[in-house]
């Protein structure tokens, strides 16, 4: 069951619009293919109640209005008229677990508790409901009132309830606490359908849903990108992905294929973003860093494991920067279609290089800009380099330029204003040039170009026409600041007339 939409949206600061719950609900039965989705709590706003006719609405429309459920109270008729108002079948019935809930909480003994509960039950079925049990504080219930949890599952075991969620509500067990606790209940009520909801709060999540259902658990519940309140409920992507790794005799329904793609979706609507390491959906999990990592994986895929990124609908990456090495590098050029002699290769390895060092943030996108730059480079032998410049820009203030620059090994320094920033420094050049007596060529056309995606930190390439001595010709540069490139296109152009 995925309680994204239910015990997910206690994630503080999180609410997601009717439809946007909609949206979610149809793609995890449609497309995740979950067996259950719990969707709202009732009574909790008119919001709450609007999304919840809207999913039911069009669940009862497509065969599927038993998968959908809400969290209910044991209130008298109250909950149970929400319910049936708001066109839902399945009421998960939210009541105490453990004896300390009970007496601090409700201040009642627990005969009254069960005929409370008792009378909430009858009417749901009354009225057509079908009804399952939370027993809240379930964690806590069997490590210190274990004779309580018993005396009411004995009470349960008799009711018209189709399901008793045992939910570790604070997060506070360990793996070998759930197998021990589950096994025991397990073993005590074989004919009774238990589901195991785990909290993250230790970052034990994952590994209590896989011991859970070792002990023989058969539902979990669990929340896309491990939503949910402080530290979330097990994540719904890393507990398939250990199921079916680790447990392949137990089966799930879950499309693994589409588990990235609601993830992505569930971070656009709630704001709530997802660490890039988070395992099986963050963006850098299946991405490769160390040169030797991708060496390996050319040679004999060395550093797979089953954690196959195309299962889940994602691809292999392998990084950019001043660990790449050689190998990284041709793997992305592979992926690009694109073949490089090896000393060309060597001198992109060592761009790459001096660019991670300076921390830019590299994508294969970049890689074409790169290669450009490079080739570009090979082809002028340098007899001017532009030493150092310092560029000025404020409001209300003309933009200014002072370069200093060395044209076989004579250093000349100017100063200039201009339009723009690079306009100064073109005035500066023209400054030096004049006093040699020397014609810089003309600016013909002037073009920047990013990589797609909208990464405001991404490599921008500008490639500038000249036009000299009635002939035209191109210089790139290439750098993630959009002047700095064409001062680099400016000094292969100067080291080429």
């Amino acid at each position: 069951m995925d309680t994204t939409l239910r015990d997910g949206e206690q994630t503080n600061g999180v609410s997601f619009s009717p439809s946007e719950k909609l949206t979610i609900a149809q793609l995890l039965l449609t497309e995740v293919k979950v067996d259950r989705i719990e969707i709202a709590s009732a009574r909790v706003s008119e919001g709450e109640f609007a999304a919840v006719k809207a999913i039911t609405k069009w669940a009862k429309a497509n065969g599927f209005i038993q998968k959908v459920e809400v969290l209910t109270f044991v209130d008298g008729d109250v909950s149970v008229e929400w319910m049936l108002k708001a066109g839902a079948k399945v009421m998960n019935l939210l009541t105490k677990g453990s004896l300390n809930h009970l007496t601090h909480q409700l201040k009642k003994k627990p005969a009254e508790h069960f005929a409370e509960v008792a009378a909430v039950i009858a009417l749901a079925r009354k009225k057509g409901l079908d009804c399952n049990i939370y027993l809240e504080d379930w964690s806590n219930g069997m490590r210190n009132s274990r004779e309580y949890v018993f005396q009411y599952l004995d009470f349960l075991q008799k009711q018209p309830v189709k399901r008793i969620m045992l939910p570790d509500t604070l997060g506070v067990l360990t793996p070998d606490e759930v197998k021990e606790f589950i096994t025991a209940i397990v073993t005590r009520y074989p004919d009774i359908h238990f589901d195991f909801h785990a909290h993250n709060d230790y970052d034990l999540g994952t590994a209590n849903v896989l011991e859970g259902v070792k002990a023989g658990a058969h539902g979990i519940h669990l929340t896309i990108n491990g939503m949910g309140e402080r530290a979330g409920n097990a994540s719904l992507a890393s507990a398939i992905a250990v199921l079916h790794d680790f447990l392949p005799e137990v089966k799930t329904s879950v499309a693994e294929t589409s588990l990235y793609t609601v993830s992505k979706l569930v971070e656009t609507f709630s704001g709530f973003r997802i660490p890039v390491n988070k395992p099986i959906v963050g963006e850098n999990v299946f991405t490769q860093t160390a040169g030797i990592h991708a060496d390996g994986d050319k040679k004999n895929k060395l550093y797979f494991s089953d954690l196959m990124p195309e299962r889940f609908g994602r691809q292999r990456k392998y990084a950019l920067g001043k660990t790449s090495g050689k190998a990284n590098i041709e793997n992305n050029l592979q992926q690009l279609g694109i073949k490089l002699s090896d000393p060309d290769l060597k001198k992109v390895t060592q761009r790459i290089i001096e660019l991670g060092d300076r921390k830019e943030m590299l994508t294969q996108a970049d890689l074409p800009y790169i290669i450009s730059d490079v080739l570009d480079s090979n082809r002028i032998q340098e007899k001017v380099n532009i030493e150092s410049y310092v560029l000025t820009h404020a409001k209300n203030l003309n933009p200014s330029a002072t370069v200093k620059i060395s044209i076989q090994g004579e250093v000349f320094e100017e100063h200039a204003q201009g339009d723009g920033q690079y306009d100064a420094f073109m005035n500066a050049l023209k400054k030096v040039y004049k006093k040699l007596k020397l014609e810089l060529p003309t600016l013909a056309d002037y073009a920047v170009r990013i990589p797609p995606g909208g990464k405001t930190d991404a490599l921008c390439e500008t490639v500038i026409t000249w036009s000299h001595r009635n002939k035209e010709f191109k210089t790139r540069g290439l750098d993630s600041d959009q002047t700095v490139s064409a001062i680099k296109a400016t000094q292969k152009m100067l080291n080429l007339i």
